[in-house]
């Protein structure tokens, strides 16, 4: 079957509504008369051409957007229950299920231009197992200059319902990383490319859900242990970030202010600061109050005390959260830090993060901690 997000599926739907309208057009004449059968002729191919134009734009915008990635994702078929992975000793945290060469103005050479794992990693504590994730080494990662040298690592999550691959793909993190490494805006870092869903279709909305899946454990124990086990990457929150559009900027927020020893800094693009339950999300509280506001961002910002972490919010005097954003920066306190991106216009889409996407870059570059070399046992 082919791909839901492929290329040649979009170009096969289009070219059946361009025939099914050109079609119309050409039998149109032919159908007239009051009978029930030119009507039914007319109703059929007025049915048929609408039907095959919004398959073939629904087919593009979601291969745009990352809305489904798969036809069980579509049809409802993988929203089963997420699966406990019991561990034996010495068993790998992160396993590496394909490669991909990275492609710059300097060529394709790992150590010019750097390389995309494509991995699984396996959570010690939650249980959850983070698939696909795609993990961008820089090309400083494989110079001899750097070899006892652990890097910043920056977790890049995507919205709900999300794809890791449009990372890549659309949003071009890899790509814009590497420019921003190349300009000395951002220290040679690692990245992690995920989406926040790691239980079936369920959006968990990153929270350790009362009797059921620990994803907030996965993203702030887990991952960050299992990287710098994997990895050259450091151990210390000061050179962790945590980035996100939509979903992934809540939490990206929602890491840095309640779990500051995993992630010091967080980059949210047209994120929100509060969640509630609905169909996608199942019950997230568990029937306790005390869960859903300690959950609430703009809460924990007014009420309690403020984590020693820096927060970058982007939004537009359009978006939805604009009035949020607004509360928050009014709220913050020391030592908290928070700066904004606020953009003229711009909608909860793609072509928006893409241009926020790099002077986020640029902020997080003055605020993650250099490569540094330490003993690697």
């Amino acid at each position: 079957m082919p791909s839901l997000t492929g290329l040649p599926l979009q170009i096969v739907a289009t070219v059946v509504a361009v025939a099914a309208f050109a079609a119309t057009m050409g039998l149109w004449p032919r159908l007239g008369g009051s009978g029930w059968r030119p009507v039914l002729g007319r109703l059929g191919a007025f049915l048929g051409t609408q039907l095959a134009v919004l398959a073939a734009m629904g087919l593009v915008a979601n291969s745009y957007f990352g809305f489904y990635t798969t036809w069980s994702d579509l049809l409802g078929l993988d929203g089963g229950p997420g699966t406990v992975v019991d561990h034996q000793p010495g068993a790998k945290a992160v396993s590496v299920t394909g490669e991909q060469k990275m492609y710059s103005s300097q060529g394709s050479v790992q150590e010019r231009s750097g390389m995309i794992q494509k991995v699984e990693i396996r959570g010690a504590a939650s249980g959850l197992v983070g698939k696909p994730a795609y993990v961008y080494l820089p090309p400083q990662y494989f110079q001899p200059a750097y070899a006892n040298t652990r890097f910043p690592m920056a977790l890049v999550l995507s919205g709900y319902p999300g794809s890791a691959e449009k990372l890549i793909s659309l949003l071009e993190y890899p790509a814009s990383t590497l420019k921003a490494i190349e300009a000395k805006q951002l220290p040679p870092t690692v990245l992690v490319m995920m989406k926040p869903t790691l239980v079936g279709n369920r959006d968990t909305e990153c929270m350790d859900v009362p009797g059921g899946p620990q994803v907030e454990t996965f993203f702030t124990e887990d991952l960050p242990r299992a990287m710098s086990a994997a990895y050259r990457v450091t151990d210390r929150p000061e050179a962790r970030a945590a980035i996100g559009d939509s979903t992934g900027g809540y939490c990206a927020l929602k890491f840095a202010m309640r779990k500051p020893d995993a992630y010091r800094s967080a980059v949210s693009l047209s994120g929100y600061y509060e969640t509630g339950n609905d169909p996608t999300t199942g019950d997230l509280f568990g029937g306790r109050p005390e869960v859903k506001r300690e959950n609430d961002l703009l809460w924990r910002i007014r009420h309690l005390p403020p984590p020693p972490v820096s927060l970058l919010l982007a939004t537009s005097y359009n978006e939805e959260n604009y009035p949020a954003t607004q509360q928050m920066v009014a709220a913050f306190r020391a030592p908290t830090q928070v700066s904004t991106i606020t953009l003229d216009t711009g909608g909860h889409n793609f072509h928006t993060w893409t241009r926020e996407i790099p002077p986020a870059l640029e902020w997080l570059g003055k605020r993650l901690d250099q490569p540094r070399p330490q003993a690697l046992s």
